[in-house]
């Protein structure tokens, strides 16, 4: 069984979470919190397996309680919120930083033509982040006092033509991974960043949001046939395929869904290998399940410098680990060190320095 705290406090919406996760036979609730304070009291005390986190409550919102239980008692937390506006949103993605690992949009209530969907997605959210291995987060008193130096150089070998995109796709525990890379390059960054973060419904506005309050970058939701410029991060809009066309403007497809999820990381990677070829760059991220993945080899086999994270610092390494298991990625990069390859690959910097890579993840290891 799978032991879950419900954390929200509305009695009327706490009831309806436990009726709907209680439903599942491999799911059992073992207690509710009504605020930040109860919640980090009540994991102590029950210790369960998941979270499901409110961000707007009394006395301690999400959050906080977020960033405490990863502190004291780590925790999969996965954050259910009401219909996003932007302030909701914002914390919902400041509990992430905290180390909350899925933001879901609260399931419709009985009667809704999507509520059956929306309770399915939740119960296989809650499964699926039970099985995560979550590590303790230093409190911010302890972390400020403790130096990460970044590496001096990213140990990536330079191709000898000009990179003249950048192709990033990520899922579960992305938008935290995201955030370290653009908050990490500077304004003179002069290449077009395309990004797929898979995400609930409604949430990609105040995701974009909250990017932007920590890139130097510009960035904006990508808007059909507008023209690519350098030095700005397009993101994938809820429901449209993010491409590019050969004229290089940006093409939003509502063609069917890749691999169940649209947009796709894969009809990015593809587009991008189509019309780029060896100028582009692509970054497979922390996911689970396969998207992008062989799609990611494809751009390396036209040329393109090919990036996925390490094992290590991924929520779930199954998108980067199935990519490096095809034999996709030229480079296998903890967060920290992919914007410094970003950096040296743009500026052409050490363009005959010795190839350094990590060694690729075996594919038995692939989750």
């Amino acid at each position: 069984m799978i032991r879950v705290l419900v954390v929200e406090d509305s009695p009327v919406v706490a009831q309806f979470l436990v009726h709907i996760l209680g439903s599942d036979p491999e799911l059992e609730v073992v207690g509710t919190a009504a605020d930040g304070e109860a919640a980090v009291e009540a994991v102590e005390l029950t210790r369960p397996d998941v979270v499901t986190m409110d961000v707007h409550m009394p006395r301690m919102d999400g959050y906080e309680a977020s960033r405490r239980i990863m502190e004291s008692r780590p925790t999969p937390i996965v954050v259910v919120s009401e219909t996003p506006d932007t302030a909701e949103t914002n914390k919902a993605f400041r509990a992430m930083e905290a180390g909350a690992l899925a933001v879901l949009e609260r399931p419709a209530g009985i009667g809704h033509p999507n509520q059956e969907a929306s309770a399915a997605n939740l119960v296989r959210t809650v499964k699926l982040m039970a099985e995560v291995k979550v590590v303790k987060r230093w409190s911010r008193s302890r972390h400020a006092s403790i130096a990460h130096p970044l590496p001096a150089r990213s140990d990536i070998k330079l191709p000898p033509t000009d990179i003249a995109i950048v192709a990033i796709g990520a899922s579960t525990g992305g938008p935290p991974v995201l955030q370290t890379i653009l908050s990490q390059l500077e304004p003179s960054f002069h290449v077009p960043i395309l990004v797929v973060q898979h995400i609930a419904m409604g949430f990609t506005e105040g995701f974009v949001e909250w990017l932007r309050q920590s890139s130097r970058l510009p960035v904006r939701l990508a808007a059909q046939g507008e023209e690519i410029h350098s030095g700005r991060v397009y993101v994938a809009p809820d429901g449209f395929h993010l491409k590019v066309a050969p004229s290089r403007r940006v093409l939003l497809s509502s063609e069917e869904p890749e691999n169940g999820l649209r947009p796709s990381v894969a009809a990015l990677f593809r587009s991008v290998a189509k019309v780029y070829g060896r100028q582009a760059t692509g970054v497979l991220l922390t996911g689970m399940g396969k998207d992008g993945a062989e799609e990611l080899r494809l751009m390396r086999e036209r040329g393109a410098v090919t990036i996925a994270q390490d094992r290590e610092s991924s929520v779930v390494h199954g998108m980067p680990g199935y990519a490096i298991s095809l034999g996709g990625a030229a480079y296998v990069l903890p967060p920290e060190r992919i914007p410094l390859a970003l950096k040296e690959l743009v500026a052409g910097a050490n363009r005959n320095g010795d190839v350094a890579m990590n060694a690729p993840d075996k594919c038995d290891q692939c989750a």
